[in-house]
């Protein structure tokens, strides 16, 4: 994964802007002696606002951008000026992103949609200037406020892929010659393990011109969710699919064996995922015969079981039927995920350590503000 475009984990340290403080001005002017208070308020600090955007596929650009700070407001002046609002930081990301609390793990937003904005950490406001204070028994207040102090926070941002069926198995059981051969996708393919280190999206078509999308995730073997192999890094690419395809091939010892070794181990990462409609693909079957194809269907899980030949093409259409058919009820159509907390004491990576620069830590004066 080191010299991999594809980026799916990032950390990054946030400052939003700190307000301008209010002005303390006198009015002053020939002929006019005593002109009361004119003090301007101060500028809004700037936002860092998350946006999503369906141009980027990866936060491979926010790699080594890991401090994003927004601008701080002007200060307030004389004739009632107000100070200029502090510039915003927008962070552009992929659709499917999700936002954790760095230090604590505490899931905070996610945007899913083409143009969708959230407020990630507000600017502070500007303080007001003397002219908000006058009043019939003062008439000249010399004071005005300052500007609220800015938020920080170093946030963890996860890429979840968007697709409608996730493809599930161990190494080499054919997911990604499937995912070849049904889409125009083209990912690596070879004949030793662990092949694909990154994940695949492909459109898969469809009769009348309809399609889905279809997601190839890394190969997981037995003790994944211990650390073993990839482990279960990439299984989160698959919690927002409607419909997760598992694949066995046919030269397995125990077929009903191999998908319950899976399905443990994606129940060990987020047992939400069992809930999910399931379909196996029993793979190269080219090397069957009609008398071995009816001794495996004897003892195959309780759920839909397609045999398929991604070389010869066998099965292939019977198996885009039936995931459109399972997609297309209305009991599988995903509406909304639910994001568990990070356990944030077993995701630390060595470079997502990092230290703010003396120069970028910011002075903040203390004010009990009061609405």
């Amino acid at each position: 994964m080191a010299g991999s475009n594809f980026v799916d984990y990032v950390k990054i340290h946030c400052r939003s802007g700190k307000g301008g403080a209010g002005s303390m001005h006198l009015h002053r002017e020939k002929f006019i002696t005593k002109g009361g208070p004119d003090g301007g308020d101060g500028g809004r600090g700037g936002h860092i606002i998350l946006r999503a955007n369906r141009n980027y596929w990866t936060l491979l650009h926010l790699k080594f951008s890991r401090h994003i700070f927004a601008g701080h407001g002007g200060h307030g002046g004389a004739s009632r000026s107000f100070g200029k609002d502090g510039e915003d930081q927008i962070i552009e990301v992929p659709c499917g992103t999700v936002v954790f609390d760095a230090d604590t793990g505490e899931y905070l937003c996610e945007v899913t949609e083409d143009g969708q904005e959230l407020i990630l950490l507000k600017g502070g406001r500007g303080g007001l200037g003397n002219w908000h204070f006058r009043s019939a028994t003062n008439q000249t207040p010399r004071y005005a406020q300052p500007g609220e102090p800015a938020e920080e926070r170093s946030v963890i941002m996860e890429l979840k892929l968007l697709a409608d069926v996730g493809l599930v198995g161990f190494p080499n059981a054919g997911k990604s010659t499937l995912l070849s051969v049904v889409s125009a996708a083209k990912p690596k393919i070879a004949d030793y393990l662990f092949t694909t280190l990154e994940p695949n999206l492909g459109i898969v078509s469809y009769r009348d011109n309809r399609s889905f999308v279809m997601a190839d995730i890394p190969g997981i073997i037995e003790g994944a969710s211990e650390g073993r192999g990839l482990g279960l890094r990439f299984l989160r690419h698959i919690e927002r699919n409607a419909l997760l395809l598992f694949m066995v091939p046919a030269d397995s010892n125990d077929i009903r064996s191999e998908y319950e070794i899976l399905l443990n181990e994606i129940k060990q990462f987020n047992p939400e995922l069992l809930d999910k409609q399931r379909v196996l693909a029993i793979t190269k079957c080219d090397m069957l015969d009609e008398e071995l194809t009816a001794a495996l269907k004897e003892d195959l899980p309780d759920v839909p079981c397609i045999f398929i030949s991604s070389v010869t093409g066998q099965g292939i259409q019977e198996l885009k039927d039936c995931l459109w058919q399972e997609l297309n009820k209305e009991e599988n159509k995903v509406t909304t995920i639910t994001h568990r907390n990070l356990d944030v004491n077993h995701r630390v990576r060595e470079e997502d350590e990092f230290e703010l620069d003396e120069a970028d830590e910011g002075d903040y004066e203390e004010y009990d503000w009061e609405e």
